[in-house]
């Protein structure tokens, strides 16, 4: 089969059987948040019918559900498909991938290290951040923990998407558009509130922790 022209860079990279997409960015975007703001107004709404639950830990709660939808749907479907590029069909999942892969053509060209990064984000990382809500919900003791660990693997994935494309001459977009729109901003969510998930989640252990070694020093 030969190889079909593509919007990806490099131009010769070779994706037999390429179906360009369907929907415009403004379609796929629209969904996609449209989507998002459901399933965030759903767990704000019903996280707020309990008094016992703070208004950070609901909107932990709304992030939590949030990033947990879209490592199991969006990142689970690039993981579990890898002739996307192909699909004939205008499958809204195949459209997002077509589309992303301007920002970062590794999508398309089925990398490694990409396909092992979203493979055990979407396993992994995907079912554990909705096993989170529910650990917020309850007020259960590893919480904290699970925040912390989640995070720190969010983190770490993110640092090695970033770093082997650096290292690879990082030269995956199309045009700057989709560099700084796809590749830098859209990924930068799993930067900076990981981050303050950890912070938080450190600061409340060490404080908890404190309060038990006062409680032992009274009672000598």
């Amino acid at each position: 089969m030969e190889s079909c022209s593509h919007p990806y860079v490099p131009a010769e990279l070779d994706l037999p059987g390429f179906v360009p997409g369907v929907l415009s960015q403004i379609q796929i975007l629209g969904v996609y948040l449209s989507a998002s703001v459901l399933v965030i107004s759903l767990v704000w709404i019903l996280s707020g019918r309990s008094l016992k639950i703070s208004k950070t830990d609901r909107l932990l709660m709304c992030w939590w559900a949030f990033t947990g939808f879209t490592h199991i749907i969006i990142e689970g479907y690039f993981v579990f498909s890898p002739q996307f590029f192909k699909d004939k069909s205008a499958c809204y999942l195949a459209e997002v991938w077509k589309e992303y892969s301007k920002g970062d053509s590794r999508y398309a060209a089925r990398d490694s290290g990409v396909i092992a990064i979203e493979g055990i984000t979407a396993v992994l990382e995907g079912p554990l951040s909705l096993l989170t809500v529910y650990a917020i919900a309850k007020k259960a003791s590893y919480s904290y923990i699970l925040q912390i660990a989640i995070s720190l693997g969010q983190l770490y994935g993110t640092a090695v998407y970033f770093i082997t494309s650096i290292l690879d001459g990082d030269n995956f977009a199309t045009n700057p558009y989709y560099y700084y729109s796809y590749y830098v901003f859209a990924n930068s969510f799993w930067v900076w509130i990981p981050t303050l998930i950890v912070i938080r989640g450190w600061m409340k252990i060490c404080a908890a922790f404190q309060v038990q070694v006062q409680k032992k020093s009274k009672k000598r």
